[in-house]
């Protein structure tokens, strides 16, 4: 493939190394041919692909070809929606996911989920990072005043609400509420982060807020993001998959996907040929 098949590829975010060799890092998610259904419509077709720990990894590909879908599959989000079926295995540290014996509170509890559109709640944005582990049982003050400023600086959000905790979360920006989101995902202590789109509907200083987040927070955890920018997916993920039509054409290092890439259709679709 010609050097000259995609140009200006960014440099990637602070914390993010596209070259780092991530063989030596246990894989912490893993599918094994997984098929998926909506009702009678087949989605996805026999996706297999592994996902290292602490890393990031960016889904791509044009709308509709199963990206976001397979992201909620990850922590069964689809199991609210009437009527899918899915086949294959999804393991996350070994185990399946999709096994009776699965306590899929506690799966949500260890894969956090950030979407598309900021939903903080209609709470005080001490109450919205609380809201996890309230549930969860936890009552003692100091532990949840600890949290939460913990989750608000790793979100780095702390410095920008610190002395308006008790304010409506409704009033912040909407980079602010996207970093609270990502605060009250943290607070639940998970181990995985999804992230569909978190910030397509932001401005570019916010969006360039969120990329920086994603460079810090992989050093503690694992980070599997859906993009339609693939210039944010070059900045930010150590590891590429691209989707086309329910199936996932390639998988690779970043830096190959942008570059030198081994399958035509990743080639087109990068140089913009289709999609």
């Amino acid at each position: 493939m010609s050097s000259e098949s995609i140009s200006n590829v960014p440099p990637s975010v602070k914390g993010v190394d596209r070259d780092k060799d991530m063989s030596s890092h246990p894989i912490n998610v893993e599918s094994k041919g997984v098929n998926f259904w909506y009702g009678d419509n087949q989605v996805l077709f026999d996706v297999s692909l592994q996902v290292p720990e602490r890393s990031v990894t960016a889904f791509i590909g044009p709308s509709g070809c199963g990206k976001s879908t397979f992201l909620r599959c990850l922590n069964r989000m689809n199991d609210l929606i009437e009527g899918t079926r899915i086949t294959g295995e999804l393991q996350i540290e070994g185990q399946d996911i999709n096994a009776k014996d699965v306590d899929v509170v506690l799966l949500r509890k260890h894969v956090g989920m950030v979407f598309q559109k900021s939903t903080p709640f209609p709470k005080s944005i001490f109450d919205n990072v609380a809201y996890g582990p309230r549930i969860a049982g936890q009552r003692n003050r100091a532990y949840l005043a600890d949290l939460v400023e913990s989750c608000l600086r790793q979100a780095a959000l702390w410095d920008e609400v610190k002395d308006r905790l008790q304010d409506s979360a409704m009033a912040l920006s909407g980079g602010q509420q996207q970093r609270l989101c990502i605060a009250r995902t943290l607070a639940t202590k998970p181990k995985i982060i999804l992230m569909d789109e978190p910030a397509s509907a932001l401005d570019p200083a916010s969006t360039s807020r969120i990329e920086d987040l994603i460079g810090e927070l992989c050093n503690e955890y694992t980070i599997i993001i859906v993009t339609h920018n693939m210039q944010q997916a070059s900045r930010v993920s150590h590891q590429t998959a691209f989707f086309f039509e329910g199936k996932l054409i390639e998988l690779a290092r970043t830096t190959q996907i942008f570059t030198n890439p081994k399958q035509k259709q990743t080639e087109d679709y990068i140089t913009g040929r289709f999609g």
